[in-house]
């Protein structure tokens, strides 16, 4: 077997919160969104730099208070950028993990969280 990615899908309950949290202040952008009907849930894609989610309003899909771990580079210049939105109910750090990584935490208003985590540079150990 061999595995291409994987998507995690994470729990919304308000469309309007998400994508005041994973468009505008993190910088997401939306590759597709379904609804079965009008005034039905929605189930979406959104990207950023290499990382997909599903994000689904939908009861049966999966429950809130997920974590997803993302390996990235470029972390302190992303964490700069989203410091200076000033989103009033998010203001993450930028910390050093005892496991040699730069980590910057986020969490999303229906209680998933999504860890950022860039290795240490030799330097900086």
């Amino acid at each position: 077997m061999k595995c291409n990615k994987a998507i995690p899908v994470l729990r919304i309950f308000d469309y309007d919160k998400a994508i005041e949290f994973y468009v505008d202040w993190l910088g997401f952008k939306i590759d597709w969104k379904h609804t079965f009907e009008e005034n039905a849930p929605v189930y979406m894609q959104i990207s950023l730099n290499g990382i997909e989610l599903h994000l689904t309003q939908h009861h049966g899909d999966c429950s809130p208070g997920a974590s997803v771990f993302v390996d990235c580079t470029g972390l302190k210049e992303f964490h700069k950028s989203i410091i200076n939105k000033k989103y009033k109910y998010n203001r993450p750090g930028l910390e050093k993990t005892f496991y040699g990584t730069w980590a910057v935490t986020v969490n999303d208003p229906f209680y998933n969280k999504i860890i950022f985590n860039q290795t240490l540079t030799e330097a900086e150990k």
